[in-house]
């Protein structure tokens, strides 16, 4: 399959178990309420107007043009690099992380944030855990020396 297949294919599935979610838990939650899960993990419905752990609250149209710019520029190392071994599938958690999130800010002004594990860490959502795991397996199918051939 094509790799601009595959990521593609990976940020739909992303961007829709994301938009489920919140649209799930919106219905279900009233904002700013919580409903305890299992063993500290909370559901709670909350926006963020921020970005990664609810840092630059407010800076909405500053955030705009940065995620702009980090998309292009994934988007760019991806055409160049789609021969690398995986590398459609961290392009594309990040990708349909960041459509995910970008949807939210247009349509509620803010990010839906709903998992809440401790009470010190911030609430996150779909989109935000694509885009950590995205990240980390970026760089290491980026670092990745030529990986052994597969047998026939």
């Amino acid at each position: 399959m094509n790799p601009w297949a595959r990521m593609a294919g990976v940020a739909v599935v992303v961007l829709a178990l994301d938009q489920v979610t919140k649209v799930l838990v919106d219905s279900s939650i009233a904002r700013g309420d919580s409903e305890e899960l299992v063993l500290g993990i909370r559901l709670v419905n909350v926006r963020n107007t921020g970005v990664a752990f609810s840092s630059f609250q407010g800076a909405g149209a500053l955030i705009g043009v940065v995620v702009a710019i980090a998309l292009v520029a994934l988007l760019w190392y991806f055409a160049r690099h789609q021969a690398k071994p995986l590398i459609w599938l961290p392009t594309g958690m990040l990708l349909g992380g960041a459509l995910g999130n970008v949807i939210d800010r247009i349509r509620e002004g803010g990010v839906i944030d709903f998992i809440k594990v401790v009470d010190f860490w911030p609430a996150f959502n779909v989109a935000d855990a694509a885009i950590t795991v995205g990240v980390v397996l970026l760089l290491w199918v980026m670092e990745r020396r030529g990986a052994a051939p597969r047998p026939a």
